[in-house]
């Protein structure tokens, strides 16, 4: 496996960098909540085979990358700030990414493009055109989960639970029935910590703050702004079993040049579960914006 790991400082934060080396353009991989940059090994392996370079990274308070100080929290505008000074760090100097976001990862991509469009030759936004919409009257109560969810983790006294590398993926694979031993065990490794040195000991390496509901809801008024000043071509990528939005369409219609694919038999962790045909979705997007041909090689539609 021709890889390489680094670290940068962003925002203040040292981020955890992947890099699967090639010549060509360079291909950035967003990864969503609770996952890690190592979850994009099987795709980006894919496509450095087709000699692009492929950079992951671990956002703020995931996977190796450093957690929040005292006093703060994880909001949207942080992730975007972030992605704003990890860019320049991670693509040749002068180079316009390719970038791909999953899931929340695909939000923040959604949000960093509708502001700098400009450093982006394509978009591509793999289940992640943002969590359903939310109504303002939910706010104080998610107001309330939070500062409940907020002081019982500050609260707790008792560490996280300490777990071998299968207990791990026995709790993954309770959202991800279909991932695969290899994968699985790779992953379940990658996503945790071993404990006083002991590598048969583990943690999950998120911050637990995770687990605490977000206050503010998710306004798709605000979304679409983003959506709508969106400049470079967009892939939509979706499952036929992955979490799917009523007003999908819509959404991805506000995006002024974008086409969607969907990926039968297939769940919400698409580079997981199918990362063949993802990898070729996205060499194929890669390859026509970066010539300024067609976005895919037939089976996309517009949004």
């Amino acid at each position: 496996m021709n890889v390489r790991e680094s670290e940068v400082v962003a925002n203040g934060l040292r981020h955890h960098v992947v890099e699967w080396p090639a010549d060509g353009p360079t291909v950035l991989l967003a990864h969503g909540f609770l996952d890690l940059a190592w979850s994009w090994r099987w795709v980006a392996e894919i496509l450095q085979g087709h000699g692009l370079r492929c950079v992951a990274w671990d956002w703020r308070g995931h996977g190796e990358t450093e957690h929040i100080g005292a006093g703060g929290y994880y909001h949207f505008p942080d992730y975007v700030l972030d992605l704003e000074e990890l860019l320049p760090q991670l693509v040749r100097e002068d180079e316009r990414a390719h970038l791909v976001g999953h899931s929340m990862g695909g939000t923040v991509a959604t949000m960093f493009a509708g502001l700098r469009s400009h450093r982006l030759t394509s978009l591509s936004l793999v289940e992640g055109l943002g969590p359903p919409a939310m109504g303002f009257d939910q706010t104080p109560f998610r107001f309330d989960a939070w500062l409940g969810g907020v002081r019982k983790q500050r609260e707790r006294t008792k560490p996280a639970s300490v777990m071998s590398v299968e207990d791990a993926l026995r709790r993954m694979r309770v959202q991800n029935p279909k991932l695969d031993d290899d994968k699985g065990r790779f992953l379940a490794e990658k996503a945790t910590a071993a404990v006083d040195g002991d590598p048969a000991k583990r943690r999950f390496r998120f911050d637990r703050l995770h687990r605490t509901t977000s206050p503010m809801p998710f306004r798709l008024e605000v979304f679409e702004t983003f959506l709508t000043r969106i400049s470079v071509p967009t892939l939509v990528v979706g499952a036929s079993a992955g979490f799917r939005l009523a007003d999908e369409a819509e959404r991805a219609g506000r995006i002024p040049d974008a086409r969607t694919v969907e990926i039968a038999e297939c769940g919400h962790m698409i580079h997981w579960e199918k990362p063949e045909q993802l990898a070729e979705h996205l060499r194929a997007h890669v390859a026509g914006a970066s010539s300024g041909g067609d976005l895919l090689d037939g089976g996309g539609k517009r949004g």
